[in-house]
């Protein structure tokens, strides 16, 4: 088997060097291939490439920007192996990630597989603090740090494998974004495909975003799921839901004190007491223990409030989802 590692990226020389920089520290025995899409970018990482062929095998190509899910298909159907690999380029790959994933895959095979993600201490508080949130079971359900359904995980594209013949079954990934991860998956499912998470195929996922472009970025998770649900309706959830009843809640909560009802306030002051010192304890660091708070209040307000007015437009209206959210799609 020959492993062939599908890296789509948008002007970001910078992390483009770190990642492949992780990668030269494989400990991996065996070839593996590395193929870089350079997705139309004014600030190309050619130069940046360039200084790794020697090092390691790399293909580059330079596209005509379509966004992440097209340049990953184009990356696999350039690819030569016969199993691929797909990172985010802000992710860090540890140096036992392939041989992990060839154990996996060895003890029992699937054609589809995610792993999670893990902060470095070398990361920003803030991204920590974005890491937490992202991550944790008191937030996600975990679904990006380990602990979902091991036999029906859905992976997400900063840290995926998909083996050639269920990509070329599938035609891999849509024009959706973000949402083409889930989309994917289950698509896999109706074709009899499975996937699974390799809880220790982790990567070092660093995710360079501020406040704004993290609000951003979870209000379009939270429009991405009403679509999904009206394409797979079997698939729909009442935990998608969640983000939205907790920020409705909390607009109840405040409505209550006017009768002098507290009660429900109360219990949102002791969920992000506990989110504080829960994220202070695992980063041993108070700061970033009220950065979590931030964190995860814009993430649940962000992908609350997208969620809703996706709800309504695509659910409720009945709008096609390219016509009510145009930027959600790319044109390919």
């Amino acid at each position: 088997m020959i492993f062939s590692l599908i890296i789509p990226v948008y002007n970001r020389p910078d992390e483009v060097d770190e990642l492949l920089e992780s990668l030269t520290k494989s400990d991996y025995n065996e070839p593996f291939e590395i193929v870089l899409v350079e997705d139309g970018s004014s600030i190309p990482c050619k130069d940046v490439v360039m200084t790794y062929q020697g090092k390691l095998n790399i293909s580059y190509y330079f596209k005509p920007n379509s966004g992440p899910g097209d340049s990953r298909n184009f990356g696999m159907q350039k690819a030569r192996g016969d199993y691929f690999i797909i990172f985010d380029s802000d992710c860090i790959i540890p140096s036992n990630y392939l041989t992990e994933v060839r154990k996996a895959l060895d003890e029992k095979y699937v054609d589809c597989f995610g792993g999670p993600d893990k902060a470095l201490k070398s990361f920003s508080s803030i991204q920590k603090a974005i890491n937490f949130a992202m991550t944790s079971f008191l937030t996600t359900g975990g679904i990006r740090g380990g602990s979902e359904k091991i036999n029906k995980f859905q992976p997400r594209s900063f840290n995926m494998g998909i083996s050639k013949k269920a990509f070329e079954a599938s035609k891999g990934f849509g024009n959706i974004h973000p949402g083409e991860d889930p989309d994917l998956s289950i698509r896999l499912w109706n074709l009899g495909f499975e996937t699974r998470l390799f809880s220790e195929a982790y990567v070092y996922h660093k995710r360079r975003i501020d406040w704004e472009k993290f609000s951003i970025q979870v209000k379009k998770f939270g429009i991405a799921r009403p679509i999904l649900n009206s394409w797979y309706p079997e698939h729909n959830k009442l935990t998608f839901f969640f983000p939205t009843v907790f920020i409705l809640g909390l607009l109840i909560a405040f409505l209550l004190l006017i009768f002098n009802i507290d009660i429900l306030l109360q219990l949102y002051f002791v969920y992000f007491v506990i989110i504080f010192l829960t994220a202070s304890i695992q980063n041993k660091s108070i700061k970033i223990g009220y950065l979590s708070v931030i964190a995860v209040w814009k993430q649940f307000y962000g992908y609350g409030t997208g969620f809703l007015e996706s709800f309504v437009k695509v659910i409720l209206l009945k709008k096609k989802p390219q016509e009510a959210f145009p930027r959600m799609f790319f044109k390919i």
